[in-house]
């Protein structure tokens, strides 16, 4: 009747068993299959092997219950599984019979196989081990990503640690330098006191020696008391010399102290600069190859900017990243909507849509200077045709006017000198790389206008703009860069007055507290506009100051042409001086994926007046 007892677990043990059941329709046939016993009847199985199932029968009738248990009948089965639109066909025989006898009545065959598709079998075998091993799989793979998520938090934390302990460590070695620095110039300045002092000293002791060689010898008291006098003067002037001899030893002291602090720096800011780098390369987007122009401002989280991304070009291409800039490049050359030949000031990061349809010339223009700057740099011409496109589109602007000047867009009517600066120094590097008269007309053009609207005044070098006294930061540096001091003196312009003008009127020294630091520090730097024009006092504008560092490097290396070392020496050292405040301003990336990367602010405070129409982000 029934299998062996003692077989039934060996059988049991050759199925996978699974936590799941699927149906089996079956009926009863005799053992040459010519005569079905039994019509369609449902089971279902989640016991299975390559030989067999484990069928499990509710409710059977007790006839055919009976004819089971006598094993001498086939079994037709249809196998249907989620992963198969037709069932599974096969022929079985009966190996053992089992009543459960529970509430419901269950039956449970063991059955062989008598004859079924290979390749059927194998899917139904596949499937029960997918089933199978399922969950302790998904559940293996769940803990190693969730070992793996954590191990990266933990990492991404001791990176940010890191990267902002560097910061820490850049901040203190600045103070400790500036510290320093001022401690070698008031013993330079004792110094130099205690030697002037001096001076005096043995040129009195000399004017008496005179008075004391004039002296009758006979007129003992004089000598006498010239004699007690020079003894005194002789005193003084070894006391002198002794704190001269000691001022000297503070001297080199501090020198030393100083010499070995500015090692630190120049590792440290070299160290922070390299991480500056790496933000700019961990935020570009992999897909659209654009970034985000703002961390922080949520307003414009997901926003990038035509000029930044300009700049980004020249960035990437300056460090051999050509990848990187080519990706942006081919943004605009193959995806970024334009109207009329324009670009768009604005474009979202993810998809590469348009943010804002506002067109204005400094982007445009900007975007060729770097397509300029990446040619270049790599001889790459790919883009050259991008390039002579955006000339074509200012061409049109500029011929628009009569007296040649680029408003500061197409549906505008403001000049800016700014803009008109730019388009100069982009035709000129294309007349240069093309060798077409049109753009060195176009940029004579562009200088005249500015001659004629914006440069020359006493009073004010450099007008913001045609009609407009404003004084901008940027138009001096830029001028600078853009025109340069030789051919401003051709102009009637001289450099140096541009530059102390802008020193005197938008320098400013401000107090600068970092994000999540209680302590702030002094900054110097340069103003949007002059402080005494704008309420909100004085605020450092990260990306003019460096400008101005730029403008005080071109004019070292124009002196060191020229021979004038002091000159030279008197820019590097403001080149220097501002470069190492900017570095005053480095805070930790706040973003996940900034990983606590060394960046610099917009501006020492956010959201306040520029003086030209903006405010500075949030955050």
């Amino acid at each position: 009747m029934f299998r062996n007892k003692e077989l039934i677990p060996a059988e049991h043990r050759r199925y996978l068993r699974l936590d799941t059941v699927f149906p089996v329709q079956f009926r009863l046939e005799e053992a040459n299959g010519q005569v079905c016993i039994s019509g369609w009847l449902q089971g279902f199985t989640n016991n299975i092997s390559r030989g067999g199932i484990c069928l499990a029968i509710n409710n059977l009738d007790p006839e055919l219950f009976e004819l089971l248990k006598q094993r001498n009948i086939k079994l037709s089965l249809e196998i249907d599984i989620p992963i198969s639109r037709k069932s599974i066909c096969a022929r079985a025989s009966i190996v053992w019979v089992k009543d459960t006898f529970g509430d419901k009545h269950q039956y449970l065959v063991g059955v062989n196989y008598d004859h079924i598709s290979a390749s059927q079998n194998n899917k139904l075998m596949r499937y029960a081990w997918l089933k199978k091993l399922f969950v302790p799989v998904a559940s293996v793979l769940v803990l190693i990503l969730g070992l793996g998520l954590g191990a990266n938090s933990y990492l991404n934390f001791k990176l940010t640690q890191g990267n902002k302990l560097l910061i820490e460590k850049l901040a203190v070695v600045l103070k400790d330098s500036s510290t320093a620095k001022q401690k070698v110039e008031e013993v330079i300045a004792q110094r130099k006191y205690f030697q002037s002092k001096l001076k005096i000293l043995q040129g009195h002791i000399a004017n008496i020696e005179s008075q004391k060689a004039s002296i009758q010898a006979g007129d003992l008291m004089q000598i006498k008391k010239l004699n007690d006098l020079i003894s005194g003067l002789a005193q003084e002037k070894l006391d002198l010399e002794s704190k001269l001899a000691a001022a000297r030893r503070n001297e080199n002291q501090a020198t030393q102290a100083l010499i070995q602090l500015d090692e630190k720096k120049v590792v440290l800011e070299k160290a922070n600069f390299d991480k500056m780098y790496q933000w700019l390369k961990i935020h570009q987007n992999n897909r659209t190859g654009l970034v985000s122009s703002f961390e922080g401002d949520q307003e414009i989280a997901n926003w990038c900017f035509t000029y930044d991304l300009a700049l980004l070009v020249q960035a990437y291409a300056k460090f051999s990243d050509f990848d990187r800039a080519k990706k942006i490049l081919d943004f605009f050359a193959y995806d970024a909507k334009r109207e009329n030949g324009w670009f768009l000031n604005a474009y979202y990061v993810d998809d590469g849509a348009p943010a804002e349809f506002v067109m204005h010339s400094g982007p445009n223009l900007w975007l060729g200077l770097a397509i300029m700057q990446y040619m270049y740099l790599t001889k790459d011409q790919s883009y050259l045709g991008l390039a002579e496109s955006i000339a074509e589109t200012m061409i049109n602007l500029q011929d628009q006017d009569p007296g040649a000047g680029i408003r500061g867009g197409p549906t505008v009517e403001w000049y800016s000198t700014e803009h008109n600066l730019d388009a100069y120094a982009f035709f000129n590097m294309l007349a240069k790389a093309t060798g077409k008269s049109s753009y060195s007309a176009a940029a004579q053009k562009a200088i005249t206008w500015m001659v004629n609207n914006t440069y020359g005044r006493q009073d004010l070098p450099v007008k913001r703009g045609k009609g407009d006294s404003t004084i901008a930061t940027d138009t001096y540096a830029w001028s600078i860069a853009a025109v340069g001091p030789e051919k401003l003196l051709t102009l009637g312009m001289d450099p140096d007055k541009i530059l102390e003008f802008v020193e005197e009127n938008c320098s400013v020294e401000v107090d600068f507290k970092r994000p999540g630091s209680a302590q702030s520090v002094k900054i110097k730097g340069f103003d949007f506009a002059p402080q005494r024009h704008i309420s909100r006092g004085g605020v450092v504008s990260s990306e003019w100051t460096a400008q101005m560092v730029v403008a005080y490097k071109i004019m070292e290396e124009f002196y060191l042409k020229k021979g004038n070392q002091a000159k030279a020496a008197s820019y590097g050292q403001k080149a220097r001086m501002y470069l190492s405040q900017l570095g005053n301003m480095i805070i930790s990336s706040a973003s996940a994926s900034g990983q606590g990367e060394g960046c610099l602010p917009y501006a020492t405070l956010d959201q306040v007046d520029t003086g030209h129409g903006w405010s500075t982000p949030k955050g």
